[in-house]
């Protein structure tokens, strides 16, 4: 893979980094700035938030930019975000900073895909943006314990800091690996648009919400379902996830290499894989070594869907990607806040974490139903096409 990828990877390291971490300095921030941990963890969804507005604002605003001046230049806004959030006085300037922070992301993401897949031929395409999105899962099994134990040990705002200075060495390597994109490669506004109005586009955003939103019904409910189904202790969970992490991080890699080969296929088969596992969990969830070899292979066929996602969304609106490459990743999130909505649902009506873990296969089983839709219609195309 070029070199230029492994810039944008580091890149997505950062991001991912500080999306995370938060989760681990909960308990001193709630502390130092004198909220509950609840209020605290708005903080999550405030960054969240600023990932789906954001990625169409930055997107659309900023479409005349070289590809490369906007990349390095949406590192300098997340180096802004995150000195903000480090010398934050309060909860409402902490609050501030994330969601400055969090408009890089979908953006960037979106973005970077785009420049990721113009750097290889056309049958590595789907790889490419899969190393890339390693970056991110990288930053959920060393970023996030590392920032962790950073916090621990200096104070959450030296976390801050240090993922300040993540995404400087990130920009710098930017600037010096990334080559120029040309600008027959970015859409103009309008037709960033208009691709908007395409069904294949819209069922794809779909697809994505619903595929990936099935993950997060039960994943944001991890730690307890270990803990109280499992009987593992905290220690164990912490153990657990980073084998989840490594799942994830095998499986961004091969879901890569699945959509060189066959993308929809490959969408197809990983997202029953995906229903199928999370099901199995309601199962497997009540024993220690079970539910931790479940995770691996949750992990893996979760982020398997990463790369297929990505490229089915470039492959509708390959003529003006840009725009619908952010709001992609705005689509990942929201899948991310819906399945934790879902989740909680559950759990507050009694079902019980079973039920939450075959609520998250109904979900994923929804994102399949509509990679099968958009599947035939393509069968089609190709069928009238052959029959004019």
């Amino acid at each position: 893979m070029p070199l230029p990828l492994f810039a944008l990877a580091a890149a997505a390291f950062a991001i991912g980094t500080t999306e995370f971490v938060i989760m681990g300095l909960l308990p001193d921030v709630a502390v130092d700035l004198g909220v509950s941990i609840p209020m605290a963890g708005l903080l999550i969804s405030g960054y969240a938030l600023g990932v789906v507005v954001g990625a169409p604002i930055l997107t659309l605003t900023t479409g005349r930019l070289p590809r490369k001046t906007l990349l390095v230049g949406l590192m300098a806004l997340f180096i802004v975000g995150n000195a903000l959030a480090a010398v934050s006085t309060g909860y409402t300037m902490l609050m501030v900073a994330r969601i400055v922070a969090s408009f890089t992301h979908g953006s960037f993401f979106g973005i970077g895909s785009v420049v990721a897949a113009s750097l290889v031929p056309a049958d590595r395409r789907a790889s490419a943006i899969a190393l890339m999105f390693t970056g991110l899962t990288l930053a959920n099994i060393l970023g996030v314990p590392l920032g962790t134990l950073v916090g621990q040990h200096f104070g959450w705002r030296a976390t801050f800091w240090a993922v300040a200075g993540l995404g400087l060495v990130a920009a710098l390597a930017m600037a010096a690996l990334v080559p120029p994109v040309a600008a027959s490669e970015q859409g103009s506004l309008g037709r960033e648009v208009a691709v908007l109005k395409r069904p294949a586009v819209l069922v794809a955003l779909a697809t994505t919400v619903l595929g990936f939103g099935g993950v997060f019904v039960v994943f944001t409910y991890i730690t307890p379902i270990l803990e109280h189904a499992a009987g593992l202790s905290p220690t164990g969970v912490t153990s657990a996830l980073l084998v989840f992490g490594l799942g994830l991080t095998l499986g961004n890699v091969l879901g890569g290499k699945l959509a060189d080969r066959a993308l929809m296929p490959a969408l197809v088969g990983v997202l029953a894989l995906l229903g199928l596992i999370l099901a199995g969990f309601s199962l497997t969830m009540h024993n220690p070594a079970a539910s931790i070899a479940t995770l691996f292979v949750w992990g893996m066929a979760a982020f398997a869907t990463v790369p297929p996602l990505q490229m089915r969304v470039l492959e509708k609106a390959s003529d003006a990607p840009n725009l619908a490459a952010s709001l992609n990743i705005g689509a990942f999130n929201l899948g991310n806040a819906g399945g934790a909505f879902l989740g909680g649902l559950v759990i507050d009506g009694g079902l019980g974490y079973e039920a939450v873990a075959y609520a998250g296969a109904a979900v994923a089983a929804g994102g399949l139903l509509l990679a099968l839709l958009g599947w035939v219609q393509d069968r089609r195309i190709v069928q009238r096409r052959a029959e004019a």
